[in-house]
């Protein structure tokens, strides 16, 4: 294929479309674009490139919760604690990554212990996915992995709506950051709600006791979601070790059976999407914040308008408040902080958050 040059130092655009074959077009197409579906807003996770830590950095706890990283839960049954963290230790290409530290291990794990790492979608997210069609999609699912401790460790989508599952295994074989590419089956079983609340959740094993691990995985097909079949036998336990660390960043799934290059989006896109579901002020390690409220008769009533529309009707809570009294009351919706603080004119409220999460 020849280019036409117009001078020493820049070449022209006029490439004909004709100088291509067949092959070298679909080549093309394959490396640039994806092959079917739309071309941004392809990655259906949010946060997927562990930006947002809107809560800052989590000390070593064996807490269930939503602890460092904005949209991915530590989901732990176990007498381990990890620290949870922000890290600049990255693959090429990205900023920031989440680190798991193993502080506390377990390494006599029950037959009901898990310890594994959430991400959870809305059903009105998930729809091109035409579940429970028969159109229904496959799912490409892509993420990079640094991890201390070796081996075999099972990735899951479960389908929370129909009770259904299906899961694959990768083997981490080296330290070093690696990309993980995993293509599951189309399930034209159980449609995802059409709602605001959780459909489809991608789970990370990094510990399981033998009531999920005691089964025949279930891989080639989504089935009823069985515990003994969610997990390999085969599955690392990752929290034996207070020198194990687990680095997760690079999380992307797309409809079809096409694993692209990692959408990249803004700083702010991204915040945004976090914010639907938590908001907090100011961000954790920022310091102390105050919001402060106008004069209402007797009372002070604090307004806040939101940057974007929550999830859900959010729970407010707060460090510290000017002392009111017990008729003090929250009025908060999906729009707007709203609280109101009775027989003062002066009122505040401290590093206020508010939580709609799945």
């Amino acid at each position: 294929m020849a280019l036409n040059t117009v001078s020493s130092d820049r070449l022209s655009t006029n490439v004909k479309n004709t100088n291509f074959t067949a092959a070298e077009k679909q080549d093309l197409t394959n490396d640039i674009l994806p092959l079917s579906g739309q071309l941004g807003t392809r990655n259906k996770v949010i946060n997927g490139g562990m930006m947002i830590h809107q809560r800052g950095d989590a000390s070593a706890t064996n807490s269930s919760d939503y602890l460092s990283s904005d949209r991915f839960l530590t989901n732990n049954n176990s007498s381990a604690q990890v620290a949870v963290t922000k890290s600049t230790d990255t693959p090429d290409g990205f900023s920031a990554s989440t680190k798991w530290d193993c502080t506390t291990v377990d390494t006599n794990v029950a037959a009901g212990d898990y310890f594994l790492i959430q991400h959870r979608m809305e059903g009105q997210n998930v729809q091109d996915f035409e579940k429970g069609t028969s159109s229904a999609k496959q799912y490409a699912l892509s993420f990079y992995i640094k991890a201390t401790k070796t081996g075999v460790y099972t990735i899951e989508l479960e389908d929370t709506d129909n009770q259904r599952a299906c899961s694959k295994t990768i083997t981490v074989s080296d330290n070093n950051w690696n990309r993980y590419s995993l293509i599951f089956p189309a399930d034209t079983t159980g449609a995802f709600n059409n709602d605001a609340n959780s459909s489809l959740t991608i789970n990370f094993w990094l510990m399981a006791g033998s009531s999920f691990t005691s089964g025949t995985l279930q891989t080639s097909a989504w089935g009823a979601r069985t515990s003994a079949n969610r997990v390999s036998s085969s599955n690392v336990n990752a929290l034996d070790n207070t020198s194990n660390d687990f680095l997760l960043t690079g999380v992307q799934l797309e409809v079809g059976s096409v694993v692209t290059e990692f959408e990249h989006r803004s700083f702010t896109d991204e915040l945004l999407r976090c914010q639907r579901y938590y908001w907090q002020y100011p961000f954790g390690g920022e310091g102390d914040k105050f919001i402060y409220g106008g004069a209402y008769a007797t009372s002070t009533m604090i307004h806040y308008s939101l940057p974007t529309k929550m999830r859900a009707t959010p729970t407010l809570t707060f460090t510290e408040k000017r002392a009111g009294s017990s008729s003090d009351a929250s009025y908060s919706d999906q729009y707007l902080l709203q609280y109101q603080q009775v027989g003062v004119n002066n009122g505040y409220l401290k590093n206020p958050k508010l939580n709609a999460e799945l």
